[in-house]
C-alpha cells in the first residue's frame, strides 16, 4: 500500500521507523508553517472581527461600540461566539487539509 509522501510499503520495522521519524519531522515544520497563518473572519455586518493563528489562537478582536448595548450583553456575546467559531472552522480546515497530505489516514492520532 502506498501513502502520501512515499510513506508505506515493506522494508520491516527499521524502515517503518524511519518513516514515523520522517513524518513527525514533516508534521512538526508543517505545525510550525500553520501556527503563522492567520485567518480573519467578521461577525455582525464586520462590527465584530477576529484574527486567529493556526493554532486557533486568538491574535485579535475588534468590536465596535456601536454594537454594545449595556441592555443586551448576552446578544454581543453570541455575535462574539460566532466570529470566534467561525475563524477557529477556517484554520482547523486548513490544518487538517494540510496535515492529511503528510500522515496516512488513520495514523494521525499515533503521531
Amino acid at each position: 500500500m502506498k501513502f502520501p509522501n512515499g510513506f508505506g510499503g515493506g522494508g520491516g520495522a527499521g524502515n517503518l521507523f524511519a518513516q514515523a521519524q520522517r513524518m513527525q519531522a514533516e508534521m512538526k515544520s508543517l505545525q510550525e508553517k500553520l501556527a503563522l497563518k492567520e485567518f480573519a473572519t467578521e461577525s455582525a455586518g464586520g462590527r465584530i472581527k477576529i484574527t486567529v493563528n493556526g493554532k486557533q489562537e486568538i491574535l485579535s478582536l475588534q468590536i465596535s461600540p456601536e454594537i454594545v448595548d449595556p441592555q443586551d450583553p448576552g446578544m454581543l456575546a453570541d455575535l462574539v461566539k460566532v466570529a470566534v467559531n467561525e475563524a477557529i472552522t477556517q484554520s482547523q480546515k486548513l490544518v487538517a487539509a494540510e496535515m492529511s497530505k503528510i500522515v496516512p489516514p488513520g495514523l494521525a492520532g499515533l503521531l
